[in-house]
């Protein structure tokens, strides 16, 4: 063997670890592009309990659009992205007082939306729906 071809063997290898180094490279920010492009929702809230929501859809518009779909009368839409969102309304008068909110943990959102709504007069306010988008 002449040094050429000890030289050329080595270039070969060299150029084959690229290619997998760029093969998983691409693998890793393909998951990573999956898993956050479909992360958008949204939620509408309308009077005496009406609701609709969407989640884990590519877009904003596309969630916003969803949920008033499914959302009765006049409604308005709040958006999450990787976040939780919960509704909370009256349960003496559910034409009556309702509280929402969007924040990172389900944990706080069912809390927040349940304060909004005595904070609004409600006397025994619960959950009505919730919805959590991809890490939320």
């Amino acid at each position: 063997m002449t040094s050429g071809e000890g030289l050329l063997t080595s270039f070969t290898k060299l150029q084959c670890r690229a290619m997998m180094v760029f093969a998983l490279t691409l693998a890793l920010a393909g998951t990573r592009f999956v898993t956050e492009s479909w992360a958008a929702g949204a939620f509408a809230i309308g009077k005496c309990g009406a609701y609709g929501q969407a989640f884990d859809y590519a877009g904003e518009a596309g969630a916003r659009a969803a949920a008033l779909k499914q959302c009765k009368g006049a409604c308005t839409t709040v958006t999450m992205k990787r976040a939780c969102a919960a509704l909370s309304i009256d349960m003496t008068n559910p034409c009556g007082a309702h509280g929402y909110a969007v924040e990172s943990k389900i944990s706080n959102t069912l809390n927040t939306a349940t304060r909004k709504c005595y904070e609004f007069g409600g006397k025994e306010c619960v959950i009505r729906a919730w919805a959590c988008d991809a890490r939320g």
